[in-house]
C-alpha cells in the first residue's frame, strides 16, 4: 500500500516535474506533467494530469486527464504555429523567444484549498476556483468560480453552491484546511461522520 511522506511527494511513474515545488503529502499521477508550478501541502493530481503556471491549493483534488493553466498560441500574429517562439526548433541561427515565454508563465492559475477538479476538465490562465468548488467532469473554465460553488459546461457556468451562504461564510472562517497534520488526525473520525454544518457546530471557536 501506497503511503504519502511529509518529506518526500509521490511522483508516479512517466510523471514530469519541471521548475515546479511541491509541499509535504502531495501526489502526482501516473504520466503527469507539472510545469512552472506549486502544489501545496495535500494536493494531488491524478493519471495524465497537464498542469502549467499554477498555483494549487492545499488539499487541491484533480482528477485524470485535466488540463490546467494551458498556454495559449500567439493568434493575434500572422502565424500561430510555435517555430515563433521555439525556432531554434527548426533553424541553427535562431533563438527562442524568452519574452514569449515569460509572458506565458506570468499568466497564472491558482486552485483554491479543497477545489474538485473533474476528469478532463479544463481551467484557462487567469482563473481563480475558490475555496471547496468543484468544476464538473469535462468543463471548460474561463472565468473565476466562487468558493464552494459548483461549475459545468462548456463554458463554465455556475449550477449551485455546495451550502447555504451562511454555512459558506462560516467554513471560511474556520479554514479547517489550515490546520496542522496533528489536528486534522485528532478531527479525522468528525470529518467522516458529519455533515459540514454539524461538523461546524463542533470545531468553531465558542464566541466570548
Amino acid at each position: 500500500m501506497t503511503k504519502l511522506s511529509a518529506t518526500k511527494p509521490l511522483i508516479h511513474a512517466g510523471a514530469q516535474v519541471v521548475n515546479s515545488t511541491l509541499g509535504a503529502w502531495v501526489e502526482v499521477g501516473e504520466g503527469a506533467r507539472v510545469l512552472n508550478s506549486t502544489f501545496q501541502d495535500y494536493a494531488y493530481c491524478d493519471r495524465y494530469a497537464d498542469i502549467a503556471n499554477t498555483t494549487v491549493g492545499r488539499f487541491s483534488n484533480i482528477a485524470a486527464m485535466t488540463r490546467i493553466g494551458p498556454t495559449d498560441h500567439p493568434f493575434a500574429h500572422a502565424a500561430q504555429h510555435h517555430f515563433l517562439y521555439r525556432s531554434s526548433y527548426y533553424w541553427d541561427d535562431a533563438t527562442d523567444d524568452p519574452t514569449f515565454f515569460a509572458a506565458r508563465a506570468a499568466r497564472r492559475t491558482t486552485l483554491g484549498a479543497d477545489c474538485w477538479i473533474g476528469h478532463g476538465a479544463i481551467i484557462k490562465p487567469e482563473v481563480t476556483v475558490g475555496i471547496g468548488a468543484i468544476v464538473a467532469s469535462g468543463a471548460v473554465v474561463t472565468k473565476d468560480v466562487a468558493p464552494f460553488m459548483i461549475v459545468a459546461g462548456c463554458p463554465a457556468a455556475p449550477i449551485r453552491a455546495r451550502f447555504p451562504a451562511q454555512v459558506i461564510d462560516r467554513l471560511l472562517a474556520l479554514a479547517w484546511w489550515d490546520w496542522d497534520h496533528a489536528r486534522l488526525r485528532a478531527a479525522l473520525e468528525d470529518f467522516r461522520a458529519l455533515k459540514a454544518e454539524a461538523f461546524l457546530e463542533r470545531y468553531e471557536p465558542v464566541a466570548v
